[in-house]
């Protein structure tokens, strides 16, 4: 029996055909329509272009699992920076020279440091999970927040795995069944290869976290964010769901953490993973649209290009200064712009980006009768 109506695209007779992945042909298309575009773009864009491109979609990849988080889980974190530092150190131990003057063991194996980086994450994140049972709201938030005033502690005194403020060290050029990706190529540059890298995880991790949210832990982790004490009620175990959030969130940030500094090689622990980082993810997923993978990646490139286009402004007004040591300058601008942002869009649009897209595709699919 066919479980969709003919002529009916949004009715279904099947429980399991609404929750598929891909219920529609034009969901189905313009997935298609997208992964063709974007395995295309290292051939038509210069490489510094590309080098944007490749730090948003692993940027993508924290804001998912905050997403996952608070969006889904209703588990307001502020100490995401901590774990992202976390996974990023981790990778650069992991994969520095055994030889060199810090801590490392050289293993550049994409496949072996990236899933490490993300268990070693996840892993503290369980440590964190019991009192996400205990304490809710502002509450966990300003516990949350305590991890980040700690691991910046860590990350600047234990100077053998981060080289210390002002110093630091390098990252590991990535190898994929012994293939290099951070090195120029007779046929791709680096930037090209690394594009392609950071593109394929974000498909993997985006896919895996709609996955998550359409099944059983995903309507736990929806029943704890609505009503956490009802939930408890109907038999949702609140220690094991709210503990599954933060490790799974915790191991996104850590995979996050481990490639965002690969495409310019180079972190030092110098404020690198503070308070405002753990606060710019908060306004990328509120940006994109709170409790939707489309808008948290909407929310991650949106503000990952916004410094791009900001630049632009001195040109047009001389009286803003592109150096950082003149007031006003183009920098305190996009500090401005975050605020001013994520308190428009909290109440004008709560839904973010994502609110928007709904609102012209259902303008879209109803005209003429859109009113």
């Amino acid at each position: 029996m066919s479980t969709m109506v003919r002529g009916r695209p949004l009715l279904y007779t099947s429980y399991e055909a609404e929750m598929a992945l891909l219920n529609t042909r034009t969901k189905r298309v313009w997935l298609g329509v997208l992964l063709i575009i974007g395995a295309a773009l290292p051939f038509l864009l210069t490489d510094a272009t590309l080098q944007t491109f490749a730090r948003a979609m692993i940027t993508a990849v924290g804001v998912i699992g905050l997403g996952l988080l608070t969006g889904y889980a209703g588990q307001v974190s502020l100490g995401h920076a901590f774990f992202i530092g976390l996974g990023a150190y981790t990778a650069a131990v992991l994969g520095g020279d055994p030889e060199g003057r810090r801590l490392g063991f050289g293993i550049t194996e994409l496949l072996i440091w990236l899933p490490a980086a993300g268990l070693v994450a996840a892993l503290a994140g369980l440590l964190v999970a019991p009192l996400a049972v205990r304490l809710r709201g502002l509450y966990l938030a300003i516990v949350t927040l305590g991890l980040v005033f700690v691991g910046g502690h860590i990350f600047n005194e234990w100077r053998d795995a981060t080289g210390g403020p002002g110093i630091g060290r390098s990252m590991p050029a990535p190898t994929l069944f012994g293939y290099e990706l951070g090195v120029n190529g007779e046929l791709f540059t680096r930037d090209q290869k690394l594009y392609w890298l950071m593109f394929a995880v974000l498909v993997v991790f985006a896919l895996a976290a709609r996955n998550i949210a359409r099944s059983r832990v995903g309507r736990a982790f929806t029943a704890i964010r609505d009503r956490d004490v009802a939930a408890g009620v109907m038999g949702v175990n609140l220690a094991r769901y709210k503990a599954t959030a933060f490790a799974i969130s915790s191991f996104y940030a850590g995979c996050c953490g481990a490639l965002l500094y690969v495409v310019p090689g180079f972190l030092a622990p110098n404020g690198v993973f503070n308070l405002e980082v753990s606060v710019l993810f908060i306004a990328m997923l509120l940006i994109g649209g709170v409790g939707t993978i489309s808008g948290a990646i909407l929310g991650a490139f949106f503000i990952t290009f916004l410094p791009t286009a900001t630049r632009l402004i001195p040109d047009a007004f001389p009286f803003i200064s592109a150096s950082p040591t003149e007031f006003p300058n183009v920098f305190i601008l996009e500090q401005v712009l975050y605020g001013a942002l994520v308190i428009i869009f909290l109440i004008f649009e709560p839904r973010g980006l994502f609110g928007i897209w709904l609102r012209l595709r259902n303008y879209w699919k109803t005209w003429p009768f859109s009113y």
